[in-house]
């Protein structure tokens, strides 16, 4: 297999970046980030991770609520489906904040976020005046959507759990 520069790898591998002695910086994006990534991924984990872990605390605690508001949407076996859905957005918020499993806690979070967004926020099928917030709601669901993308993509950083133990997610 050709090498690629500054990827190391084994056919059918993925492929892992490796330092390369012309990086200037720990991400290779310039001097403006020299040093700023692991405490911008730190604030930027916490910030995403706790609107999941509040949502999903609070669906969490009125799980029946949350079951009526999902039938009364249409979605059979409301109470499951809230059992599933504030699990996934509570604990995939817990691990953002902490760095533990932090791509998959984003790309669970993210599939959360989707599937809530057609559930909650579908401002087509609203009138004028509601379809103003439900827009808002919706864009702002899918700008989540975003930087749950680039958590997923940059990992956890240095300051995490699993940077802690060692493992790679």
């Amino acid at each position: 297999m050709r090498s690629l520069e500054g990827f190391s790898g084994k056919s059918g591998d993925m492929l892992e970046r490796t330092n390369h002695p012309t990086d200037k910086t720990d991400s290779g994006a310039g001097p403006l980030s020299a040093g700023l990534s692991d405490p911008a991924l730190l604030v930027a984990r916490i910030l995403v991770g706790y609107i999941f872990l509040l949502g999903g605390w609070g669906k969490l605690t009125g799980l029946a609520g949350f079951a009526a508001y999902l039938e009364g949407h249409g979605l059979p076996a409301g109470y499951p489906l809230a059992v599933l859905g504030a699990g996934v957005e509570f604990l995939s918020g817990l691990c953002l904040i902490l760095g533990i499993a932090t791509r998959y806690a984003a790309l669970a979070a993210i599939a959360f976020t989707l599937v809530a967004t057609g559930i909650a926020h579908r401002f087509w099928e609203f009138d004028e005046a509601a379809r103003r917030g439900q827009t808002i709601n919706f864009n702002k669901n899918m700008a989540i959507v975003g930087g749950l993308l680039a958590l997923a993509v940059a990992g956890p950083g240095r300051f995490s759990i699993d940077r802690l133990t060692g493992r790679k997610t």
